[in-house]
């Protein structure tokens, strides 16, 4: 069946999203705002320290909590737009950093494509493949 085939597709793709946010947010956590270009260890105040390990932290879980929605994900609908929203308004405030800041690494802006790009049509995709296997399951009329 061609749904099947295009289910199995947004899984896969669902599922190589999720390595960003697990290896950028476990390296988050692991090695704190030091990794990123221009900061020593040094450098950094704790307070940041803390914050930004925190949101790696959180990061790194919306990744696996979309991960729990490769298995069945036509059936994960309401999670997966819940979590897509939360991506969205990480990828609006980097968007207010950057009118504010001036532009970021290519690591950021690629992070600003996937979270206001990439992210907003998986929605589509996953809505599409939530109506797609509901209209399936329908019975026949007639």
């Amino acid at each position: 069946m061609i749904h099947s085939r295009e289910r199995r597709a947004l899984q896969l793709v669902v599922a190589i999203a999720c390595l960003v946010p697990l290896t950028v947010g476990g390296a988050g956590v692991i090695a704190g705002p030091a990794w990123l270009k221009g900061l020593s260890a040094t450098a950094v105040p704790i307070d940041l320290d803390s914050h930004f390990r925190y949101i790696s932290g959180v990061f790194m879980g919306v990744g696996f909590a979309f991960a729990t929605c490769v298995p069945r994900i036509e059936y994960k609908g309401g999670r997966f737009r819940l979590l897509a929203a939360f991506v969205i308004c990480g990828g609006c405030a980097r968007l207010i950093s950057l009118i504010i800041m001036g532009t970021p690494s290519t690591g950021h802006l690629l992070g600003l494509a996937m979270e206001l790009g990439v992210v907003p049509i998986l929605v589509l995709w996953q809505a599409r493949i939530e109506r797609l296997c509901r209209n399936d399951l329908r019975p026949a009329v007639g």
